[in-house]
Formats: structure tokens, C-alpha cells, sequence
């Protein structure tokens, strides 16, 4: 399959709400599923190999997060639809 199709595609599901598009430090595009398909969830993100792994948060820790994410926004003027949280580090496997 030509890589053409496959951006083409992507594109399209990204448009259609099938997938969501995120972009990481360095401004790379990442695609997972919608959040309305996978559940509201957050990421830990390895700088050294690039793996990303789902993470979910305790409700309580979540109510803390969404209200930190309101100050921050109210802040500067925006009114909040939702929150991504990429948090990184380096993995288990690229520690050892």
C-alpha cells in the first residue's frame, strides 16, 4: 500500500471522529482510536524509544486534574472541551 493511501486514510477517519491526532514534542503525529471509542485516558511517553503506553487515572486524581486543567485555561481565556495528558520519561526497558 502506498504510504499516500495510508496519510490519505488516516486523514480521513481523524475527520470522520474515528481517530484522534496528537502531536508529540518534536511535532510528529501520533493517531490512537477516539476517546469516545477507547475511554478518557492519559500516556506515558518514553523519550528515548518513543513507546507510548495507556494510562488510566483514579477517578479522585482525575476530578484533581480537571479542575487544575479549568484554572490553567479560565486563566487565559479558553472555556474547556477536554485534556490529554502525555507525561514522559524513560521506560522499563530503555533504564536498564
Amino acid at each position: 500500500m502506498p504510504l499516500s493511501s495510508l496519510y490519505r486514510t488516516l486523514i480521513v477517519l481523524a475527520e470522520a471522529g474515528v481517530l484522534d491526532r496528537s502531536y508529540d514534542g518534536e511535532g510528529m503525529a501520533r493517531y490512537e482510536l477516539a476517546e469516545w471509542l477507547l475511554g478518557h485516558h492519559h500516556h506515558l511517553v518514553c523519550v528515548e524509544c518513543g513507546a507510548v503506553e495507556d494510562i488510566q487515572i483514579a477517578p479522585d486524581i482525575e476530578g484533581e486534574v480537571g479542575c487544575l486543567v479549568e484554572r490553567i485555561a479560565s486563566g487565559s481565556g479558553y472555556a474547556v472541551t477536554g485534556h490529554r495528558i502525555d507525561i514522559e520519561g524513560v521506560c522499563r526497558s530503555c533504564v536498564r
